[in-house]
């Protein structure tokens, strides 16, 4: 290979940014789609049609290029979550409540499934974020506080993404190295100012079950450890990834990340190659990557034995994962799946929504609701699938509404084929609700769709200079989503229905849509009960499964609860005292705690 073949194979451009010929005359070893970038109308069809030009492309054989099939690269964070006709699975936080590891390994064979039927080979998941703090908006893409819980299911996540055995597996990549969920004051991109023992028990501990397991790749993280950004550390990346653990596979940027280095990007190039990450996500200003790369090389500031190192881990990753035998994706057997959002598949995620779900709260034995209630339903969450699946769903923030999912179900939806009574009424109608008129009601509240940055709670602007001030580089702050974990603040509406009802006195069950645990005081007082449902997906109909008692809770907290915003509490602090406990939650046939509240 010549200097240009393998700088190209260090680079992954974005799709809207290069064409088949770019693949060709540029040598790319990956394509991307970046949150929300889609071919055509978005089918199965049209990702294959577009995935076929690239491998062509890549492919060629002449005196300009040597055939290295291209690598294509999604997010496929909780199922393959960029077409709409796709099934939805919960996200991470409802995953870590099931407990359940040899579910998570259907999840992730399933959305594997559904991968390759678009003809994509590579997902940028699990994440193995241990969330420490409930101000980070990345905090639903966590397993759990919990470094223990997390390693668990990193290995179930791994083996059933790549799932070797069957040669039906995609290539998984475990993010972010290192510490993103350890942020100070939860701050996306932020500093974790933790000593080397904190970090290695903490946030490392996932990581060797990870590659234990066989994971292809890892993603580094846009974060920083006391100060140091993590896309420059040649210590963590080099010497600990890659030396002590020996970890073996691809080290690829994340979305710009090395972009933050430095105010030059020419230097911030170097420093990204020479710290050991092998890939680089350019999907805007690739030609410049490759063009600064190229001079670096040229001037000795980069070594070729550095290049040579990243190429060599790039095209074993493709040999190992079976690329060069595939044929073109629409050859492939996996391509167009017919079980593609089918039932087969919809089983899986409906099954993982009745185990994701927490019962806090059961006074009277309000649940289970009987199929023959009049059933009041209400709330902002509760006829709206895009709301349920939360961030990272077709767009990278999410959509508001039911026509971006095809096949799904609100929960709405799953409680009318429950209740021939039930009725859905608007907020803003709830005022004309009389007693006599329902048995009972189910308000569906909780926090709209965020991702990354703008899912951030941040109280003041000190906490963002404290972070900025002690970073070697510099740190992209997206608009929070709010000030305060207390749910009646970000969300006052919520609480007015409560109480409204409680006006009526219409018994209220509470069900509560988030991407994190929030301070709940004045709703759980106001409700007779309280279920934590996290961001179950498309499938609404797994929710009401539960709440009418055709399966039972199960679900525990795989995150404490907090009581106040500050201090952030988790498990081992001392004193340990959340509003509940890790493991803690309700079932029907023990109407009591299943682990003991904080």
């Amino acid at each position: 290979m010549n200097l240009a073949q393998k700088i190209g194979q260090m680079t992954q451009a974005e799709r809207t940014t290069c064409s088949p010929d770019d693949v060709y005359r540029f040598h790319l070893g990956s394509v991307l789609s970046a949150a929300g970038s889609r071919p055509g109308d978005n089918t199965p069809q049209d990702w294959v049609t577009m995935n076929d030009q690239y491998w062509l492309a890549s492919m060629a054989d002449d005196d300009h290029h040597i055939p290295i099939p291209i690598l294509y690269g999604v997010d496929a964070v909780h199922g393959n979550s960029n077409l709409k006709s796709a099934v939805i699975f919960p996200h991470n936080i409802g995953l870590g409540a099931m407990y359940d590891l040899a579910l998570v390994e259907k999840v992730a064979r399933v959305t594997a499934s559904e991968v390759l039927t678009t003809g994509v080979d590579w997902v940028f998941s699990p994440n193995l974020a241990v969330a420490r703090d409930y101000h980070w908006g990345r905090t639903y893409e966590s397993y759990s506080e919990s470094p223990e819980l997390v390693g668990g299911f990193a290995t179930a996540m791994v083996k059933g993404l790549q799932d070797n055995s069957s040669n039906q597996g995609v290539i998984a990549c475990a993010k972010h190295w290192i510490g993103d969920g350890g942020t100070i004051n939860g701050i996306d991109q932020g500093d974790t100012i933790l000593n080397w023992h904190d970090l290695k028990r903490i946030h490392i501990a996932p990581y060797v079950q990870a590659i234990e397991a066989g994971v292809h790749s890892i993603m580094v993280s846009f974060s920083s450890w006391n100060g140091d950004k993590c896309h420059a550390h040649h210590h963590l990346i080099k010497e600990v990834l890659k030396q002590d653990m020996g970890f073996e596979g691809i080290v690829i940027s994340d979305m710009q990340g090395i972009d933050y280095l430095a105010d030059d990007f020419y230097l911030a190039v170097a420093q990204g190659v020479n710290a050991g990450i092998d890939m680089f996500m350019v999907p805007d200003n690739w030609r410049e990557f490759i063009e600064n790369l190229t001079s670096h090389i040229e001037l000795g500031t980069v070594s070729l034995e550095r290049i040579d190192d990243a190429v060599r881990r790039i095209i074993t990753v493709k040999l190992a994962s079976g690329l060069f035998d595939k044929p073109r994706p629409s050859q492939r057997p996996t391509s167009l799946s017919a079980d593609f959002g089918q039932q087969p598949h919809r089983h899986i995620a409906r099954e993982a929504v009745q185990k994701s779900l927490v019962l806090l709260k059961n006074d009277r034995n309000r649940l289970p609701l009987r199929h023959n209630q009049k059933v009041l339903v209400c709330g902002k969450n509760a006829h709206n699938i895009g709301h349920q699946c939360g961030g990272f769903t077709v767009n990278w923030q999410g959509f508001d509404g039911n026509d971006e999912i095809i096949g799904g179900s609100s929960i709405w939806e799953g409680i009318q084929q429950k209740a021939s009574e039930s009725k859905l009424v608007a907020p803003e109608d709830i005022q004309h609700v009389e007693k006599d008129q329902f048995d009972i009601a189910v308000v569906v509240i909780g926090e709209t769709p965020y991702a990354e940055g703008h899912g951030d709670i941040r109280g003041d602007d000190h906490f963002i200079m404290q972070s900025g001030k002690s970073i070697n580089g510099q740190i992209k702050l997206q608009e929070a989503s709010g000030h305060t974990l207390e749910l009646c603040a970000l969300h006052p509406q919520d609480l007015e229905i409560i109480e409204h009802l409680n006006q009526k006195s219409i018994p209220v069950v509470t069900i509560m849509i988030s991407g994190r645990p929030l301070i709940i005081n004045n709703v759980l007082n106001a409700c007779d009960a309280f279920v934590a449902a996290w961001l179950p997906g498309s499938e609404g109909l797994g929710v009401a499964d539960v709440l009418f008692g055709d399966v039972d809770f199960s679900g525990k907290l795989a995150f404490s609860w907090p009581e106040t915003s500050f201090p952030t509490v988790n498990i081992g602090d001392e004193p340990y005292e959340p509003k509940f406990a890790i493991g803690y939650g309700m079932s029907y046939q023990h109407n009591s705690l299943s682990a003991k509240a904080g």
